[in-house]
């Protein structure tokens, strides 16, 4: 089992699947699609990043190093938040930005959402971790990837 510990941002426990990315993640185009129509699910909706393209995000831990935010950026993580869409966790290896990290907090605080927050796991969680990985996320900000050996 590896073993991760990053900051807190919004904390939480939680088990489940990895959604993986290398790249920077455009939070707009990556979520506006399914906010605006009002999806029952949030899909990848940005064709410049070919590892969330297409998949479905909710409820799996999304693990990335940084996103690239807009101004309505922070409006668009809220409302996937409000309409139980969202990722159950944003995983960042790298320091989360203020605009989502304020999405996020903001969903949190207004809309009691569940959602998990940890930025700053380092650039070795990503080298280790892969999408369909089973993590677990403790409270205090550890996120440990489950070999297969240890279910």
């Amino acid at each position: 089992m590896k073993e991760f510990k990053g900051r807190v941002i919004t904390p939480g426990e939680w088990m489940g699947k990895a959604i993986v990315t290398k790249e920077v993640v455009n939070m707009m185009d990556t979520f506006y699609t399914s906010a605006y129509k009002k999806n029952k699910q949030a899909v990848g909706g940005d064709p410049k990043n070919s590892d969330l393209y297409g998949k479905v995000l909710t409820g799996n831990a999304l693990c990335l190093p940084h996103s690239k935010a807009s101004a309505i950026t922070g409006l668009v993580i809220q409302t996937i938040c409000e309409m139980k869409i969202s990722p159950a966790a944003y995983l960042f290896s790298n320091s989360i930005d203020e605009v989502a990290a304020s999405g996020i907090i903001l969903a949190k605080i207004w809309e009691d959402s569940e959602v998990i927050c940890i930025d700053n796991l380092g650039s070795d969680f990503l080298d280790a971790i892969k999408t369909d990985d089973e993590i677990k996320i403790e409270y205090d900000g550890t996120v440990k990837i489950i070999d297969k050996d240890d279910k």
